[in-house]
């Protein structure tokens, strides 16, 4: 049970995820659950993608009527809301005693699996600040990878959020490329560059020179998308560091 600050009531919905509200007795068929309707949800999203999410199509994967549905979830939106956090709910992170750099590398690695996992669930809109169960569950593991750290309160939710966005952002970047990247890149990458080359001159584009000439488009061997991630992960572990050094001194 979480603690009553008075206010700031959330969707009955999210509040029967959290188990602090019990679920609708009533109803036109026994049994029937909030788990039941976000997992049938959650199934047609990995089958045929989230435009293929409706009241009307989830409710006959259960077996009900859509008007039903409206007992349990009050919109769409709450819906896709609960299947976002079915999503990173299959996450099973749990901080460690690493260091905070290699813990929250672990993190963010994390909700990176979480998303390749479950490709629809970038295209759930993003309404608010998290507060559904499992992300918030989340959340606090991220924030725990900081646990004695100088980093403030702030400090510390605010590095989850950039990490979070980093992470998102690349995972929508993975989910939005040619099916063909990763299996013959290189190949790609170098038909890239001679595209380049065609149509920027070396007198306008000289910064974008130094990069042709030393074929820093061009995959090295082994190189994929991840060493990417991995190369921009550390420069925010090397960020944060700073900081840290910073509010210890």
């Amino acid at each position: 049970m979480g603690e009553d600050t008075g206010g700031g009531e959330l969707p009955a919905s999210f509040e029967m995820a959290w188990g602090v509200r019990e679920r609708p007795t009533k109803g036109p068929r026994r049994g029937l659950s909030l788990e039941q309707i976000v997992a049938a949800a959650v199934r047609l999203a990995a089958a045929d993608g989230l435009g293929a999410v409706s009241m009307s199509r989830v409710a006959k994967e259960v077996g009900t009527s859509a008007m039903a549905l409206y007992r349990y979830v009050a919109s769409k939106d709450e819906l896709l809301a609960l299947m976002g956090d079915l999503a990173i709910g299959e996450v099973a992170f749990t901080a460690g005693d690493g260091g905070w750099r290699v813990e929250l590398k672990r993190w963010a690695w994390a909700e990176l699996n979480a998303y390749g996992n479950n490709p629809w669930s970038l295209q759930v809109p993003i309404h608010g600040p998290p507060v559904t169960p499992h992300t918030i569950a989340f959340l606090e593991q991220g924030l725990r990878c900081m646990a004695g750290t100088p980093l403030t309160p702030q400090d510390k939710l605010s590095a989850c959020l950039t990490l979070s966005s980093f992470t998102r952002a690349w995972a929508m970047l993975g989910a939005q490329l040619d099916p063909e990247y990763g299996t013959n890149d290189r190949e790609l990458m170098q038909d890239y560059e001679r595209a380049l080359r065609s149509v920027a001159d070396r007198e306008h584009f000289p910064a974008l020179y130094e990069v042709l000439d030393a074929h820093s488009f061009t995959p090295g061997q082994g190189d994929d998308l991840d060493d990417d991630f991995v190369f921009g992960l550390d420069r925010l572990m090397d960020g944060f560091e700073a900081l840290m050094n910073l509010r210890g001194a």
